[in-house]
């Protein structure tokens, strides 16, 4: 079947002369290939396609979570071995610009579990496996840091044994030992701790890291080791520094520990018998911090006698004095004297002289004067008294506590019971002026309240919007792509399925109505080949212009009648 097309418009020639035009204006080319029949039919598929894959890039863009920065710096080793641990593990893993592990927030906690239980990465720190890789022929100066290096990785990982220390960089000082030289300098070290989300150190542990530092290098003191945390602030406190400031720290300290020890006592004391989160305990300890010592010494009155030297004068008896005749009885010794204490011996005489008196020993002779040098040892005492700081000198407790909700106050006999309680928990001494308050009263709402998060911290809104996201964007793809291009082919359908009018001959005419077909003129009708043509004009021209054509069948009757 025969069909005449008019022609469509669109652009020159390739070979004509407004090819040149035509390549100097690409936008009217644009726009004329886009004026065609068979490109404004599939309009609304490329645009749905199109809407398609920005609504599939949306959905990957808000579908993939924040990333955190796993490990930076590693070596292509470690980043090969992290990754493909990561990947066995179905953690998906990436490397940003500048070559860092990245996970998704969520998983951050998880991937470092895995990789610790895995030691992983080898090369964070080196540690002795330094000196491993030392070449031989090195100098002694490159041998010296590489042996430094290795002992303050070991050192670091050492520090990092402590639950609360996440890491731990130490940078040791030792000046190089030479025997032309007398005074070497001490060696020093400063130790730079990340600590893990709230968590702190305590006194005892600073000290600890002090002590292993110096221990780890010889010749070094604990004064010469320096501790910092993240914050920039200084853990360790050498003994250099202000004595006073350090000094009243510490009786802070030791104060805020007493009040801290009743405190818990208190607590292990009224929680299984009012419940937690109904009672406010308060102490204030007043100390004693004060150091006290004495000395004392004590004599003996009477004293010793250490040494004496000295003589004395005197002269015999007459009576006891040899006399008569030779070889007679008068010539016999006398009877052998009897020794007496010195003590005696000595008292006697010294009482003769203060008396005034001539003093006579047992032998008979009478001292008529003494010239002694005595020392005499004194008895001697000392007592030192140290009065250790701590002692309580008195002891202050409030206790308040929270009435039952819908109950009854407590009463007056309840309230001792629990006063008496608190009495022996603390240890109540009345001659130190101790004082304990409990007193029973409703808490206010706002101290019993929970601060909770803000409804845009909930860990679940992230997920809720990424989801809400990706449902409107497909319902913008069904509303504006696959609704307008659904109806388009519904209707093409329709148009095509509906049936055509039997013509003469046996042949049947099918009409093609195209957007772009121009109204069926008189013209047109005259210049038409076929019988065919001409029906299909006329039934067009017919549907174009119904009035016209009534008209020409209202002509064509009253021609016939006429004739």
């Amino acid at each position: 079947m025969e069909q005449q097309l008019a022609p469509a418009a669109g652009p020159a020639p390739e070979n004509g002369p407004g090819t040149a035009l035509g390549m100097a204006n690409p936008l009217k080319q644009i726009g004329g290939f886009v004026s065609q029949p068979a490109v404004k039919r599939s309009l609304p598929l490329i645009f749905m396609i199109g809407l398609v894959i920005a609504a599939g890039l949306a959905y990957l863009s808000l579908r993939t979570p924040s990333q955190r920065i796993l490990f930076a710096n590693l070596p292509d080793s470690d980043k090969a071995a992290v990754s493909q641990a990561l990947e066995t593990a179905g953690i998906d893993s990436h490397f940003d610009n500048a070559g860092s592990i990245t996970v998704a927030q969520d998983e951050y906690h998880k991937a470092r579990m895995l990789l610790a239980s895995q030691d992983l990465p080898k090369a964070a720190p080196g540690g002795y496996q330094i000196l491993d890789d030392l070449p031989m022929g090195v100098s002694r100066a490159v041998e010296g840091e590489r042996l430094r290096q290795a002992r303050e990785s070991e050192i670091a990982k050492s520090i990092e044994e402590i639950d609360a220390v996440a890491d731990a960089r130490v940078h040791l000082a030792v000046p190089e030992s030479t025997v032309f030289v007398r005074d070497n300098d001490a060696p020093s070290a400063s130790v730079i701790l990340r600590l893990q989300p709230g968590r702190a150190l305590s006194d005892a542990q600073v000290r600890s890291i002090i002590n292993l530092v110096a221990s780890s290098v010889p010749g070094m003191k604990p004064d010469a080791v320096t501790i910092v945390d993240q914050m920039g602030t200084l853990l360790s406190q050498s003994d250099g520094d202000d004595s006073a400031a350090a000094a009243g720290d510490a009786r802070i300290a030791y104060q805020a520990r007493i009040e801290d020890k009743y405190r818990q006592q208190l607590t292990k004391l009224l929680t299984p018998l009012v419940g937690a989160g109904n009672f406010s305990a308060e102490i204030q300890a007043d100390v004693d911090l004060d150091e006290n010592q004495a000395t004392r010494e004590s004599y003996d009155k009477d004293g010793l006698l250490r040494a004496e030297q000295g003589n004395w004068t005197g002269k015999a008896d007459a009576a006891d004095s040899p006399g008569g005749i030779p070889g007679a009885l008068s010539n016999t010794p006398p009877a052998p004297a009897t020794a007496k204490p010195a003590s005696q011996q000595q008292a006697a005489p010294a009482a003769a002289i203060g008396a005034g008196t001539t003093a006579t020993d047992a032998n008979g002779v009478q001292k008529t004067s003494e010239d002694f040098a005595r020392t005499y040892e004194r008895g001697k005492e000392i007592s030192v008294t140290r009065a250790m700081p701590g002692d309580i000198k008195r002891l202050s407790v409030a206790v308040l506590l929270r009435d039952p909700e819908g109950g009854k106050p407590r009463t007056k006999a309840e309230i001792q019971q629990i006063t008496d309680l608190v009495r022996a928990a603390v240890g109540y001494d009345q001659s130190r002026g101790d004082q304990v308050t409990v007193i029973s009263r409703k808490f206010s709402p706002s101290a019993t309240e929970v601060d909770k998060p803000a409804w845009y911290d909930a860990e679940w809104l992230p997920m809720v919007l990424r989801n809400v996201t990706a449902l409107v964007i497909a319902l913008l793809v069904l509303l504006l792509g696959v609704r307008p291009l659904s109806k388009a082919l519904l209707k093409k359908r329709d148009e095509a399925s509906r049936p055509a009018l039997p013509m003469a001959g046996g042949k049947a005419n099918v009409e093609r109505e195209t957007p772009g077909e121009q109204p069926v003129s008189i013209d047109m009708l005259a210049s038409a080949r076929s019988y065919d043509d001409r029906v299909g004009l006329v039934r067009g021209f017919t549907r174009d212009n119904p009035a016209r054509a009534a008209l020409a069948v209202r002509d064509m009757i009253q021609a016939e009648a006429k004739g």
